[in-house]
């Protein structure tokens, strides 16, 4: 009996090396980070190129370990570019118990989800139209959007155009609009600007002619026209029939390669895009090296997907990256007061849109040197800096 478990023992201690009793190696369960986009309605042309750019995100932090050994996945739900949808889909997911939340694309589809979370999980708005409360759960993701028309403001100011026209539209984009213009105008620095015609229009109109020739017959020389997607083709059009040739500013929403295609048989001559710092940019100016390497990082993984990047990515991508880095100091266990105090202290991130700094802009991180002026060439299907960051014009 002795010399039978001898053997016995001596033939377990040989077959387990070669795996007779090990068990299968088995994957980290992902770490799943939900995100509500406009997949179909009227946003779909944004909400559908920001879930491949959270696909391209994907590779970047799994790459680099993902959460706790957790390969990370970006969960998306299609809330229709619907406020009642918005909702459904945020208490969908609010069931799962998440620590952060991306979504929506549009600010108004953020201000209907944002009141779910006032005590968690963190919200990111991927609307830079958003105004996040101080210490709060709700981010904002992108360069906000007076920072922006500042920037606008600025370059219009230092080329010479001083007689603006602005035409808003009534929702709360337009809204938000005509608040900052107001603000900004009564910046010592603008006070040589003059306002000489202020229309609004509904979204949904289908022709903007009155207010376009109101403008055209003020003499404006420049136009402030923030609003995206079909309302701004409406414009576009406008100014196209009535021969109105003159700079025009629209929102970094319209940042879009498939809706610069799209429009391109009416695209104004001048058109420029207030934006962020993350378009390429070789050989006209030279950005913080952190944020040169972050950038080729992220300009490589939309490579693998036949991507470039465009107002999507930047309203994605450093949202994407600040929730996984906030994890990822944190844990998988994570809770969302522990994401929230992680971001509310963070200073010094080096993104694709600029340098972070929470402390000094509460829910954004970014102030108004991450902003810039582009417009798109046609020709090339890229975008071209006219601006260095803060608006002041390259040439």
């Amino acid at each position: 009996m002795q010399l039978r478990s001898v053997l016995m023992a001596m033939t377990l201690s040989l077959a387990a090396p070669l795996g007779v009793f090990a068990v299968p190696a088995q994957a980290a369960d992902p770490y799943d980070i939900h995100a509500i986009l406009p997949l179909t309605g009227g946003g779909a042309f944004l909400g559908n190129t920001m879930k491949a750019n959270l696909e391209a995100l994907e590779l970047v932090v799994n790459k680099d370990g993902g959460v706790s050994g957790r390969p990370v996945h970006f969960v998306i739900h299609d809330d229709e570019t619907n406020p009642q949808r918005a909702v459904e889909r945020a208490n969908e997911v609010l069931a799962l118990k998440p620590a952060v939340v991306l979504g929506s694309a549009i600010v108004g589809l953020c201000n209907a989800i944002a009141p779910l979370m006032k005590n968690g999980p963190v919200l990111y708005c991927l609307s830079p139209s958003y105004s996040p409360v101080v210490g709060g759960f709700v981010q904002s993701s992108g360069t906000s959007t007076p920072d922006q028309i500042d920037a606008l403001i600025r370059y219009y100011r230092l080329k010479g155009l001083t007689k603006i026209a602005v035409l808003n539209g009534i929702d709360a984009t337009g809204q938000n609009a005509d608040k900052a213009i107001d603000k900004l105008l009564a910046d010592p620095d603008n006070k040589g600007i003059t306002i000489v015609e202020r229309q609004h229009f509904a979204p949904t109109d289908l022709s903007v002619s009155a207010q376009i020739e109101r403008i055209k017959g003020a003499g404006a020389q420049a136009l402030i026209a923030w609003t995206t997607g079909a309302p701004v083709a409406t414009i576009f059009k406008g100014m196209l029939q009535a021969g109105l040739d003159i700079p025009v500013g629209v929102t970094s929403g319209n940042q879009l390669y498939a809706q610069m295609e799209q429009y391109q048989s009416f695209l104004p001559a001048q058109l420029v895009l207030p934006t962020a710092l993350f378009a390429e940019h070789e050989g006209v100016l030279t950005l913080d090296p952190r944020m040169e390497k972050a950038q080729k990082e992220m300009y490589a993984a939309l490579a693998t997907k036949g991507m470039k990047a465009d107002n999507a990515t930047s309203l994605t991508w450093d949202a994407g990256l600040l929730a996984v880095t906030a994890l990822k100091a944190k844990g998988a266990s994570a809770t969302a007061e522990d994401v929230r105090a992680y971001l509310a202290g963070l200073t010094d991130f080096a993104g694709i849109n600029g340098i972070y700094d929470f402390t000094k802009v509460a829910g954004r991180g970014l102030g108004r040197d991450s902003a810039t002026i582009v417009k798109y060439d046609v020709a090339g299907k890229r975008w071209i800096w006219l601006a260095k960051p803060g608006g002041t014009p390259l040439n």
